[in-house]
């Protein structure tokens, strides 16, 4: 049985959780959707407070994560569609990341 593009735009989440190891949505209808968050880096790379800071967006036809720079559509997930982000950009997010977690050197002589 295939999934119609109809029936993909309807799918609304209303709950999401991460763990390390998977991504697990419930859907307005009743259905839940469990991937491996390996099949999102941003997700994988995240720590648990900012896996659990989300929020539903466009009427819970998506899910994004601010501290992460993450949106994941419920379109996608039903496809079974892995995160597009190129090892470019996943370089470039998780060196802007270490920059930001580096101790800051005080600027005041000794």
């Amino acid at each position: 049985m295939s999934t119609s593009a109809s029936e993909l735009q309807a799918a609304r989440a209303v709950k999401v959780s991460v763990t390390n190891d998977v991504l697990r949505v419930e859907l307005a209808d009743g259905r839940m959707l469990a991937v491996p968050t390996a099949w999102y880096p941003r997700l994988a790379h995240g720590n648990a407070r900012e896996r659990s800071h989300w929020r539903l967006i466009g009427q819970g036809t998506g899910v994004h994560w601010p501290d992460l720079d993450e949106d994941i559509s419920i379109e996608s997930l039903l496809a079974g569609r892995r995160s597009g982000e190129t090892r470019q950009s996943l370089k470039r997010w998780l060196g802007s990341r270490s920059s930001k977690a580096a101790p800051r050197k005080s600027s005041r002589a000794r």
